[in-house]
């Protein structure tokens, strides 16, 4: 599968969200979340569909196939993953981990990613052993 490019990475993942949240996907709603308008969802929505990664037609839910399943997971393992990271081990806030990651989930090699999440398990294991000795 070739690779999505950032907008359609990000479509995927709030449908994703949305089904998981509430059971279902429409136009409007992502429209809304992703903060563009409703042809431009429709239109990526379309695109997605020609690729076999949602069911879509006009008027109806939006349901992802197994491989867009897949893929939204993956995008939001790394959107998780590296708000984590900038959390634990960076001391970022909440929200600007969140809003970092959200940019950074579409461009971050897998290689990198991997060593991210190793190094955000170390920090917080090595933690919570210093943590335990202090008490």
């Amino acid at each position: 599968m070739e690779k999505l490019s950032v907008s359609l990475e990000d479509y995927i993942e709030e449908i994703y969200n949305q089904i998981k949240n509430s059971g279902k996907a429409k136009v409007t709603a992502i429209a809304q979340a992703l903060n563009v308008k409703k042809a431009s969802v429709t239109g990526a929505l379309n695109v997605l569909a020609e690729k076999r990664l949602i069911n879509y037609a006009p008027y109806s839910e939006i349901t992802l196939t197994k491989e867009g399943e897949k893929i939204a997971k993956k995008i939001l393992e790394k959107h998780e993953k590296l708000a984590e990271f900038f959390v634990e081990v960076l001391g970022a806030d909440n929200s600007q981990a969140l809003e970092i990651a959200c940019k950074m989930e579409h461009i971050v090699p897998d290689k990198i990613f991997k060593n991210m999440v190793k190094l955000t398990k170390y920090v917080k294991s090595d933690l919570k052993d210093t943590i335990k000795n202090i008490y």
